[in-house]
């Protein structure tokens, strides 16, 4: 598809797709000028630059700032520049940011007008559909609706009035058609006198079919007339035939009249719009077409009994416009808001019912500075509710805009794709009504007293309707302040404010694991963290990045992610959140933009757009992986080296979308890694480079040695040197791998007195020596009493074999009568070895004997 500008009659217009396309002019000026031009720019996923550059292709000084601003839906803006002398060349430069998402709103150009061009002598004539009365004139003007011109015309020619019919800028008249339901549309009238209401037709305006051609139709009959509709909650009509607003102090359902709220109550203000028979004072609805004036004046949208419906239009690409004014939100009188904490909400029931591409945008002016698209819906949707939740006490205007078809078109082909919407309410509206009424606290005095508001973190308590403290590490409900119920528990590892506005985690995290406790200190971490991934590329071949700000514990809870829109430094971090450029900015827990490179587009520098918030509620730190329907899969990311376990803080967005009705949530899983020290390494997912898969969840790993616990008595062990000249050295090392950051110290070596070595050395020689001695000695004793038996034996051997017929001597060893011929058996009268020493150590001379068996051979005859 070929991407460029396209006229559109009395304007330019860009292109609609993520395409880098200039419109470029080159002047040649005597002297120095200017240049002015009108614009709309609306939508800011598409970048519009204007400057200029010389003959030389090098950019003007005058052109510094080259970003043109956004404008409000359907107002034209003006830019203008100054020129120098000599040759400019003028770029109109456009870039669609389209990263999946619907087509752009184009960028829209007219009344480019130059001052300081040399003029030249020739006229050009006027084009067809303009004229001029005046020769030399600078601009020609558009013939009006019903007339048509030719080239160089000095006037325009009215067509036929009854059969013919032109828009304005035509070079022709067209014939009327005959007239069909297309050409009509339906009303409710006000409710009359009776309190009756009906059904009438009307034609659409400017009328340019025919009635009495053959195929026309005629205009439908009215309606039967009805009983009108109730009043809205807090309006009541008192008998007439209109509904007023009930009087500060008091409350109606719409069907009663209006009461005073009962003693120790106050009315719950707001705007709660169901019943649509009028237009509600506070709202208004247009039409508007950036390339006609058909719909001018025409009401854009149409009030139909139980809902409000879009009307006729012009034609299909005409944009409906309703809007809704409300000067400001503020929380009841029993609640003073804390900062940054919710003040209102308002909620729509809408469905949209549709042929084309047609598109609902929901849209969001503050103070009244610029408009920006909140959410939008294409195509058919089945009924549901849209919920906008308000942080900010400002003048709100909210705007409801619907097209049925983004492509140039002048006819009503679609003139039945419509959207409806059944309610609007406003919570905790200024100059609200009240459809009831809910308790207060009330002041000390006497009863009756009215009612007093309560300090921040206070609810009002049932028996006494007192205000009183919420618990510790509460928060306060922003739907109920009635009962201690209102105080809603933190979530696991958090703690309140002070004002018990919100919960917040203070860095510190405490973990019981196999009968050790683990001590978390993350506060080194609470600096805000960033991450970028990619690069990803669109349809189209433009590439981005996704960049994200995670703001992860401390500062009281206070949201100190920042990310920006349409700003060249997207690391920026110090911006307030309350100052003039808040529409460009969110701050959040954790938040994310779009970063388009500068190489990408040729622009100067990178450029951050489609900021989005992802969490600006805490929920809570825990070592399990879920926690309120938010889960981290096992398989997400690398199991951890050690057996440490991960720390993981869950966040949530409060904002809901189509895509993500129950809003985004985030999960960022802490990792010991000694490896990573200081702020660490932020990743994703690899299955989800994105962060997230299904655009609402997303999943970070944050690996950082701030991320292990304290150390403790755990983590190291005690090494004993050796004794050395009476002392010994415990020393004390971390265990390997260290697992473990600040905490406790290692202690001082240790110094203690001991026995050296050396003398129980000398202890051991010493028993040694004694021992070899006193063995040397028993060894040469027993040596010296064997070699006696020895001879005594051999005396006895050898008496015996010379008298082997004499009878042995008294003294032998003969077998007596009466004994036991057992030759074997040895009866010993030994002397025991203690007894052995005593006798060596007493040097003793008597003479010890023996009894030993003997073998003798006998002769036979013995």
């Amino acid at each position: 598809m070929h991407s460029s500008w396209i006229p559109r009659g009395n304007y330019i217009e860009s292109n609609r797709d993520d395409c880098t396309v200039s419109l470029i002019y080159a002047v040649h000026l005597k002297k120095s000028g200017y240049v002015f031009f009108e614009y709309q720019y609306v939508d800011n996923n598409i970048f519009f630059e204007f400057f200029i550059q010389n003959d030389q292709c090098q950019e003007m000084d005058t052109t510094t700032d080259k970003w043109v601003k956004l404008t409000d839906n359907g107002e034209w803006g003006s830019h203008s520049v100054m020129l120098k002398s000599g040759t400019n060349i003028l770029y109109w430069r456009t870039t669609g940011i389209l990263m999946g998402s619907k087509a752009v709103k184009p960028v829209l150009v007219k009344n480019i007008t130059i001052e300081g061009v040399a003029y030249t002598s020739e006229c050009f004539p006027c084009k067809p559909g303009t004229f001029s009365n005046k020769p030399g004139s600078f601009s020609c003007q558009i013939c009006p609706r019903n007339t048509y011109s030719e080239k160089g015309a000095k006037e325009c020619i009215r067509c036929k009035e009854d059969s013919q019919f032109s828009e304005e800028g035509s070079s022709e008249c067209m014939e009327r058609p005959p007239c069909t339901t297309k050409d009509y549309f339906q009303i409710h009238t006000p409710c009359d006198e009776e309190g009756k209401t009906q059904i009438m037709y009307k034609w659409i305006e400017p009328k340019i079919c025919r009635e009495d051609l053959t195929d026309a139709i005629r205009l439908p009959p009215s309606g039967e007339k009805k009983d009108c509709p109730p009043c809205n909650p807090g309006f009541y009509n008192n008998g007439s035939s209109s509904c007023h607003p009930c009087p500060p102090g008091t409350f109606s359902d719409g069907t009663k009249e209006c009461r005073p709220c009962p003693a120790g109550t106050e009315p719950a203000l707001g705007f709660e719009y169901k019943w649509w028979n009028v237009l509600p004072g506070n709202m208004k609805t247009s039409c508007f077409n950036v390339g006609n004036s058909k719909c001018e004046g025409m009401n854009g949208w149409e009030v139909a009994g139980d809902h409000i419906q879009s009307g006729a239009g012009g034609s299909d690409n005409d944009y409906l416009i309703l809007n809704l004014h409300i000067p400001g939100f503020k929380p009841p009188t029993s609640m003073t808001g804390a900062t940054g904490s919710e003040l209102g909400r308002i909620t729509f029931v809408f469905e949209t019912l549709c042929s084309a591409d047609c598109v609902l945008y929901f849209m969001v002016d503050i103070n009244r500075k610029s408009t920006n698209v909140v959410e939008s819906w294409g195509g058919t949707k089945e009924k549901q509710a849209y919920t906008h939740v308000i942080f900010k006490n400002a003048t709100f205007t909210f705007t409801w805009a619907f097209q049925r078809t983004n492509q140039g078109q002048d006819n009503r082909r679609f003139i039945n794709d419509m959207v409806k919407i059944y309610s609007i309410t406003a919570t905790n509206a200024v100059d609200g009504v009240a459809s009831s009424c809910r308790a207060c606290a009330l002041g000390s005095e006497q009863s009756g007293s009215s009612c007093v508001p309560c300090p921040p973190g206070h609810y009002i308590e049932k028996e006494t309707n007192q205000c009183k403290e919420c618990p510790p590490d509460t928060y306060l409900s922003i739907h109920q302040v009635y009962g201690k119920e209102a105080c809603i528990p933190c979530g696991p590892g958090s703690k309140s404010t002070q004002d018990h506005s919100v919960c917040y985690s203070d860095c510190f995290f405490y973990h019981e694991k196999e009968n050790q406790s683990l001590h978390y200190d993350f506060s080194n971490l609470s600096s805000v963290g960033s991450f970028m991934n990619g690069p990803s590329f669109t349809s189209k071949g433009t590439k981005y990045f996704h960049f994200f700000n995670i703001s992860l514990c401390g500062h009281e809870g206070k949201k100190m992610a920042l990310c920006t829109n349409n700003i060249t430094d997207f690391t920026i971090k110090e911006i307030v959140a309350g100052s003039d450029d808040y529409t460009n900015l969110v701050g959040a827990f954790v938040c994310q933009s779009t970063i388009i490179p500068s190489e990408s587009k040729g622009f100067r520098a990178a450029l951050s757009s489609q900021s989005i918030i992802l969490a600006d509620t805490f929920l809570g730190v825990t070592v399990e992986t879920t926690l309120q329907n938010i889960n981290i899969k096992e398989d997400m990311f690398p199991v951890p080296p050690s057996q440490i376990p991960d720390v993981h803080f869950f966040y949530k967005s409060s904002t809901t979308t189509t895509s993500c009705i129950n809003g985004r949530s985030t999960a960022v899983k802490m990792r010991c890694n000694p490896t990573k020290p200081g702020a660490g390494v932020i990743s994703v997912p690899s299955k989800c480079p994105a962060g997230t898969c299904d655009g609402c969840a997303f999943y970070f790993l944050w690996e950082s040695a701030e991320a292990c616990p304290l150390c403790t008595e755990h983590d190291f062990h005690e090494i004993e040197g050796a004794c050395k000249r009476g002392f010994q050295e415990t020393l004390y090392v971390w265990n390997e791998p260290k697992w473990c950051i600040k905490g406790i110290s290692l202690p001082e070596k240790k110094l203690s007195t001991c026995e050296t070595v050396d003398f129980w050395l000398k202890v051991g020689a010493g028993v040694g020596a004694f021992t070899a001695v006193l063995l040397v000695a028993l060894t040469c004793y027993f040596w010296k009493k064997n070699q006696k038996l020895e001879y005594k034996y051999s005396k006895l051997v050898m008496t015996t074999n010379s008298k082997e017929c004499e009878l042995p001597a008294a003294d032998s060893c003969a077998i007596m009568e009466g004994e036991d011929n057992e030759e074997e058996v040895v009866y010993s009268n030994k002397q025991s070895l203690l007894g052995k020493l005593k006798s060596l150590a007493t040097k003793e001379k008597e003479d010890h004997f023996e009894s030993v068996q003997l073998k003798s051979s006998r002769s036979p005859n013995i």
